[in-house]
């Protein structure tokens, strides 16, 4: 199996988790989406905010759910990072050219630039997924971490969830080719949305 077929399945699978759980099952995909887990926020937001156009979910609650579970998966993330970097560097960092004063460099990173990074990240693919361990490990402040990625985490979703809701109705033919769509396909939707949204905002 390629990866673009077990993409296209986690993504089918993610569709169908947020059917049969509805709001646990959104915060629980966003809140591995915020681990390590290639859980694709760009195709299961789209699909809450449909689910919203239906009437089947309130958009408000979706937004809340995927949200609180970004950040409860950035928590996780971040506390793995705090509790085990120090010993990761300690015993395995010579492997990979890292010592001491590469943490206390870290440290310093998110004391100066800590919640412009947390907040920008949550915007980037992948990037997302793995920004909160290195925030744990340079022991960001936990309030500020908190802060910035339950802002980031909610404009984002909220985006998305968005996109969908605009969808509507033509969402049904979207979906007949969902398993063929991976995560940079849905990058590019997400892209084409914004600029849509882009020129509305201009012609006004």
């Amino acid at each position: 199996m390629i990866i673009s077929d077990i993409l296209a399945y986690i993504g089918q699978l993610s569709i169908k988790i947020t059917l049969f759980l509805g709001y646990p099952g959104i915060f629980i995909l966003m809140a591995m989406e915020s681990m390590i887990f290639p859980i694709p926020s760009e195709l299961v937001m789209p699909f809450a905010g449909f689910l919203a156009f239906e009437g089947k979910f309130s958009f408000l609650f979706v937004v809340i759910a995927s949200s609180l579970g970004s950040l409860f998966g950035s928590l996780i993330s971040y506390y793995i990072g705090a509790y085990g970097g120090d010993r990761f560097v300690r015993k395995f960092g010579k492997y990979f050219l890292l010592d001491i004063s590469d943490l206390e460099k870290t440290e310093k990173w998110f004391d100066k630039r800590g919640g412009k990074t947390i907040f920008i990240s949550r915007f980037i693919p992948v990037v997302r997924h793995l920004i909160s361990i290195p925030a744990g490990i340079g022991k960001m402040d936990i309030k500020k971490f908190c802060l910035y990625t339950l802002l980031g985490a909610t404009i984002w979703n909220t985006f998305l969830a968005y996109l969908g809701f605009l969808v509507g109705q033509n969402w049904n033919i979207i979906s007949g080719y969902m398993e063929y769509i991976s995560i940079p396909i849905a990058i590019i939707i997400v892209l084409a949305g914004i600029f849509m949204i882009y020129r509305k905002m201009r012609d006004r």
